[in-house]
């Protein structure tokens, strides 16, 4: 198993500059990395970065909390793509699935989905905020809404991935959707562990070091 191709590389810092992102866009373009991952406003300058790489830009959207409007994250995920992100990472409003509102949860996924046809949407539903009975009804909201990935965790809150989660999602999606493990994930050991679960992505801002460990085996 060769990780590099699994593996989002990720720089999501408020604090992170522009030299910052072409390092990380140097660095994936070196590993062969899936995609890079990075906050909306540095899409445009990854993806020129990236030019003929064949590495994706990924954008997060409404990000890290998942508060905001589902029309604001609509609106973000159409600026991203515009500026070259082919795929968009939003972060579901946990609010809505705490309060039962799955319906809700679902419209705003689907304003995203079809804000951006032609993008890879993954659904960041924070499952250290969540009970399994919610995590499973997030992921039902995420297939329903039109998604085509879910996701763990954002790395921002309290937690980050687990096999248990990446286990349960699987369960919940069958395979008709795929998952990203995100969050804590420093070891390439870790990372095998959860594509072994059921991960068909990575998120991690370690990346180097992981593909480091990989070929140190």
């Amino acid at each position: 198993m060769r990780l590099a191709r699994y593996i989002d590389h990720t720089n999501l810092k408020p604090e992170a500059s522009a030299e910052d992102i072409k390092k990380l866009c140097d660095e994936a373009r070196r590993c062969g990395f899936a995609s890079v991952c990075v906050n909306s406003s540095r899409a445009a300058l990854a993806s020129e970065c990236l030019k003929g790489s064949g590495v994706a830009v990924c954008a997060v959207v409404g990000f890290p909390l998942g508060a905001a409007c589902g029309e604001a994250k609509a609106f973000e995920a159409a600026a991203a793509a515009h500026s070259g992100a082919s795929e968009i990472d939003m972060a579901i409003n946990v609010g809505l699935i705490k309060d039962g509102d799955d319906a809700a949860a679902e419209e705003e996924i689907r304003a995203v989905v079809e804000a951006v046809p032609s993008c890879v949407v993954k659904v960041i539903i924070e499952c250290c905020l969540l009970s399994d009975g919610e995590k499973r009804r997030a992921c039902r909201a995420a297939m329903r809404g039109g998604a085509h990935f879910v996701k763990t965790s954002t790395g921002f809150s309290s937690g980050g991935a687990t096999v248990a989660d990446v286990k349960l999602m699987r369960q919940a999606v069958g395979d008709k959707m795929r998952i990203k493990a995100a969050g804590g994930i420093r070891s390439a050991k870790f990372a095998r562990e959860l594509i072994a679960a059921g991960a068909d992505r990575i998120g991690a801002s370690k990346s180097i070091d992981i593909c480091a460990e990989e070929r140190a085996e």
